[in-house]
């Protein structure tokens, strides 16, 4: 008779895989630690704040001066701004991406369009403010070389760098990138199936997107705009580098109120926040709802 094996102790396995495990988690410490320390203790004492007056009594009087008119136009500003760089930086960089994922462009160039991508989702604050003052400011190189080449005054027709559409256009400049590296992956997920089945059966190119990859890439597409919308509504350094306070969005009038000298309310400053967080939160919110929606239609 063969000798039945017994099973070799567990316990000692058992323990490596529990000590591996745990030193695992060393890996993500760093992340947690700093996540804790610059987003969600900042957080915290924004939100604690809004609902406290100077002496840290519980209020609600912050969150109903929010309702000034003053106030209320400003988160309208930039309400509008960040719609509009958000809706024109999903079309034109949709269009980018969609040339370069489904169109007959050369395979070399996704590389460096990725790779630029990267880099210009990333590039905003002084540096970009400086970057297009000294591109289309009153003395920029575009606007010299319009002049003197084309014999066309860009001012004279009414654009102004320092106002809704140039704090826009400058917005565009991270926004366009951003929406490439969002929406390649979701335009990669289009199977070249649903597009012959389509083709088969009788339909026009137009039918095909309007029918079937329109649909299915619907919420990715209005979740990017979303995620855009967010980015540029809480961007700070570049719209006070570029307009100062001759343009009062939500960010500036929120710097006003806690570093200025003449409209210093701190608390009044946190209520903002706060009122800043909500809206970004609902946008980033909804994102995450659609992002996972669609990775679900293309798997």
């Amino acid at each position: 008779m063969s000798a039945i094996s017994e099973p070799g102790p567990t316990l000692p396995v058992a323990a490596a895989e529990k000590k591996r495990l745990s030193l695992d988690w060393l890996g993500v410490m760093p992340f947690m630690i700093f996540a804790l320390l610059f987003l969600v203790l900042p957080t915290v004492f924004l939100v604690a704040g809004a609902f406290q007056d100077p002496q840290g009594k519980l209020t609600f009087a912050n969150i109903a001066n929010l309702f000034q008119p003053s106030i209320l136009n400003a988160y309208w500003i930039s309400i509008k701004i960040s719609l509009a760089s958000a809706l024109l930086g999903a079309g034109i960089g949709f269009a980018i991406a969609a040339a370069v994922v489904l169109g007959g462009l050369p395979a070399w160039i996704r590389a460096p369009l990725m790779t630029f991508s990267g880099v210009a989702s990333n590039f905003a604050g002084v540096p970009l403010a400086y970057a297009f003052l000294f591109t289309l400011g009153r003395t920029g190189l575009v606007t010299y070389l319009l002049l003197n080449i084309f014999g066309f005054n860009l001012y004279a027709h009414g654009f102004n760098l320092l106002s809704f559409w140039g704090l826009t256009i400058t917005y565009l400049y991270f926004q366009i990138p951003l929406m490439v590296l969002i929406i390649t992956p979701a335009l990669d997920g289009l199977k070249r199936e649903w597009r012959e089945a389509a083709l088969i059966l009788g339909a026009t190119k137009n039918q095909y997107w309007r029918m079937v990859a329109f649909p299915i890439l619907w919420p990715a597409l209005l979740g990017t705009i979303l995620l855009l919308f967010a980015n540029s509504f809480g961007a700070i350094a570049t719209a006070y580098a570029l307009t100062g306070s001759s343009l009062s969005i939500v960010p500036i009038v929120l710097y006003a109120q806690i570093r200025g000298d003449v409209l210093q309310d701190p608390q009044l400053g946190y209520a903002l926040a706060f009122g800043m967080i909500v809206i970004t939160g609902i946008s980033n919110g909804v994102y995450i709802w659609m992002r996972a929606r669609s990775e679900r239609w293309l798997k």
